[in-house]
């Protein structure tokens, strides 16, 4: 994937506090293409499509 990142996570002087947490698509699919992400009771599926773009469904 060759996405670039917004001028707000790249501006000098931002604290790691300020931040929002990141997370590599690829690391949350272990390499696949898949991967079940759950938030308290809901199981919601990941999936990197061919094109290199996410979908999130449930």
């Amino acid at each position: 994937m060759t996405a670039t990142r917004p001028a707000e996570f790249t501006r000098p002087g931002i604290t790691a506090l300020h931040r929002l947490p990141e997370h590599d698509a690829t690391e949350l699919t272990n390499g696949g293409n898949q991967a079940l992400i759950v938030l308290g009771d809901q199981v919601y599926n990941l999936r990197i499509t061919r094109a290199g773009k996410l979908i999130l469904t449930k």
